[in-house]
């Protein structure tokens, strides 16, 4: 395993990091163990969840992804050298079991969310406390075409990075981090906690893959300057950039499958690219999954690529990407291939 360091924090983790938000819908208990056996004994210490895990979001299973993981963490003797994150679900659609109709980023909510999330991962601290999409409205999950509308900004971050802060002084979060941002949250944030003498963010969690790198436009250049680093999520398009999916293919307990209501990837265009770039992984002998882990690995701006499989074999085939080395012919040709169709799923 490699090892990458978290922001400005001292912190060296796994450039490999464990998703789970599968566990507790396509995974049980049980599977989600093996699966964070096997991170641990490849050398993984990078471990990622969210209060609202797990996907699809519903109220019967939610918070059982931290529960799971909080099972795991009680009969082990090395909590502290494993670097747990999770993130606090602002405002959102139809999910008033998130803490009633008042959910905010707020001092109130936050409050009650961290020591939830404590509870049900077991645990005494949460390394990474990350917002998992912004309150205000804005551009995230795919949605483009800004339109400015001051009237849904929210809980000002100014006062979230105060809540934060008191939860950090108490001991409760090592580090804090944002998710789904646009640069202009990233700049308001660093912002405001260097005017205030607030927390300072140490990541950022958003897709990138080779179906939707429009991290390279706007966040790319902060990530590296103001030490933000990447935290990639979605790093196979759902899996669409496996290739299981192509020609039509529905595969059985398969992500997209169960949930064919996620189809940000499945337009046209990102089809006709997936089977590109399914295409030159196979014309040079590399598994296409390792190959696209391992492309997003040889970015400065990332940090640690997000990987989350519903079966062992899997989890496998992704961690083994680590000591993957692409060749300068391969990335050339992944270069031409996403300058003739940028960003098909954005």
């Amino acid at each position: 395993m490699k090892y990458r360091e978290l922001g400005n924090t001292g912190i060296e983790v796994s450039s490999i990091c464990l998703g789970s938000m599968n566990w507790g819908s396509q995974n049980s208990e049980s599977e989600g163990h093996i699966q964070l056996d096997m991170a641990v004994d490849s050398g993984i210490n990078f471990i990622d969840t969210a209060e609202m895990y797990p996907i699809p979001p519903v109220e019967k299973t939610y918070g059982r992804t931290e529960e799971i993981i909080g099972t795991w963490l009680a009969n082990r003797q090395d909590r502290d050298k494993l670097i747990i994150a999770t993130k606090i679900a602002p405002p959102g659609k139809n999910r008033p079991w998130i803490r009633g109709t008042d959910n905010k980023l707020d001092k109130k909510n936050i409050r009650q969310a961290v020591d939830d999330s404590l509870r049900r991962l077991q645990t005494d601290y949460i390394d990474l406390y990350q917002v998992h999409w912004p309150e205000r409205f804005t551009n995230y999950f795919g949605q483009l075409n800004y339109t400015h509308n001051p009237a849904k900004d929210g809980t000002p971050i100014e006062e979230s990075l105060e809540a934060l802060d008191e939860i950090v002084k108490s001991g409760k979060v090592k580090h804090i981090g944002v998710s789904n941002e646009t640069p202009w949250g990233i700049s308001e944030y660093l912002r405001v906690s260097r005017e205030k003498s607030l927390p300072r963010i140490v990541s950022i969690q958003n897709p990138y893959n080779l179906l939707n790198r429009t991290f390279e436009i706007g966040l790319s250049e902060m990530a590296i300057r103001d030490k933000v680093g990447l935290l990639a999520y979605s790093p196979l398009g759902f899996g669409m950039l496996t290739g299981k999916y192509l020609n039509g293919q529905n595969p059985e307990g398969a992500r997209l499958t169960d949930n064919p209501s996620y189809k940000r990837y499945m337009n046209e265009n990102g089809i006709k690219m997936t089977d590109a770039y399914v295409t030159l992984a196979r014309k040079h002998g590399l598994d296409p999954a390792q190959m696209c882990l391992a492309f997003i690995l040889t970015k400065q701006f990332v940090t640690s690529v997000i990987i989350s499989a519903s079966k062992p074999e899997q989890l496998k085939i992704d961690i083994g990407s680590v000591d993957l080395e692409l060749s300068e012919e391969v990335l050339k040709e992944i270069e031409s291939l996403h300058f003739q169709q940028p960003n098909p799923c954005p």
